[in-house]
């Protein structure tokens, strides 16, 4: 028996989100039913919305959520009803060649993202005889949803759900792209342009890590405060500025690590981040959009620099998003203030409208049941 849930829905690229009533299936064996308390307005969606990244359409929005398990389908061993869960926007199956070598991020049960259907080429979203995807096959931004177990984890029920599904995306993301992607060490330079959700958990990891310096490049004042706020030592608002920081600051040998975390990837950022790290630095690029890399080889080979792509940071959902709320419960990690501003599903449009208007770290869609 298929139940009704309110979401916010894109039919095409480039109109807003909509808000409608949408039949929701049972889940089926290995799949679970949330009840979804609360949805991270991720950029990721934005470009979905706009058009900048291929979706097939129409999808229910989001791919950060937290909530309460409402169902279980049959064979279900991972959470059962009634348990606190974040989703991975990535699923874990545990299983696979990748999961198996502990780089869970790249399981091969994330390849049906841009389609938003289950494996076997089905949808659990329906409108008059139309199906609708997930965003990740998730759809966090419906108050209900049906998703893989492999992609939810059971989180401690002190913790809140607005906090916990940041947890499923930004966090990991930006967290994992200092401390796993990058690799930062003890002791090292690190500029991260671009000081929004991601970023500001960038700066969080390469802190923690123990960088010396932790400089950000973002042309909005009100990100680089907050940015200082997370852990960074030195804040600019143009490249430049941020360049004759460090030449300055590490007597020309410039920086170890550039991560990228800019809302849209562009070529003059990659330009600025492959000019600012020296000998063996690396440049860790987790960002959507067309930027390219405009270079001769030799800017590479001569001081031997690497270009690193990430995507979830590097991390292991089933390890690291409870380790990120086990550093959040000891005040480790800053969660509470990454969050901005809450919405209600009707206000998702506007949220995102802040959001490109440099006016929050991070929106939260709180679902009213």
């Amino acid at each position: 028996m298929s139940i009704t849930t309110r979401a916010a829905v894109c039919r095409e690229p480039g109109r807003p989100w909509e808000i409608t009533e949408l039949e929701l299936d049972d889940p089926r064996p290995n799949e679970v039913r949330i009840k979804f308390m609360a949805a991270g307005l991720c950029h990721s969606d934005d470009h979905i919305q706009k058009g900048d990244s291929p979706m097939r359409m129409p999808v229910v929005g989001g791919h950060e959520g937290a909530g309460i398990v409402d169902a279980v389908g049959e064979g279900v061993t991972r959470v059962s009803v009634g348990d606190h869960v974040v989703c991975s926007f990535i699923p874990a199956c545990g299983a696979c060649r990748y999961c198996s070598t502990g780089r869970q991020n790249l399981c091969d049960a994330g390849k049906n993202a841009s389609t938003g259907e289950f494996p076997d080429g089905t949808f659990r979203f329906h409108q008059d005889g139309v199906d609708f995807g997930g965003l990740c096959v998730l759809g966090t931004f419906s108050q209900y949803a049906v998703v893989s177990e492999y992609s939810v984890i059971k989180i401690p029920e002190d913790i809140p759900f607005d906090v916990a599904a940041l947890v499923g995306c930004a966090v990991p993301t930006g967290w994992g792209s200092a401390v796993y992607a990058a690799g930062v060490r003890a002791g090292q330079t690190v500029v991260i342009y671009g000081a929004g959700g991601v970023g500001s958990n960038a700066i969080q990891g390469a802190r923690f890590a123990g960088a010396q310096r932790v400089v950000v490049v973002d042309p909005v004042e009100f990100k680089r405060d907050m940015a200082k706020v997370f852990g960074a030592t030195h804040t600019f608002a143009t490249a430049k500025e941020a360049h004759e920081f460090v030449v300055e600051s590490t007597w020309g040998h410039l920086a170890d690590h550039a991560i990228i975390t800019v809302g849209q990837l562009h070529d003059e950022v990659i330009d600025h981040a492959l000019n600012i790290v020296g000998k063996s630095g690396q440049v860790t690029i987790t960002a959507v959009g067309n930027g390219k890399l405009n270079h001769h080889p030799g800017i590479l080979i001569g001081y031997q620099r690497r270009v690193q792509g990430a995507i979830f940071g590097g991390c292991n959902p089933l390890y690291d998003v409870p380790r990120l709320l086990s550093l959040y419960r000891t005040g480790d990690l800053k969660l509470d203030e990454l969050i901005t501003r809450r919405y209600r599903l009707e206000e998702v449009n506007q949220g995102y409208q802040d959001m490109n208007d440099g006016k929050n770290i991070r929106g939260v869609i709180i679902h009213e049941h």
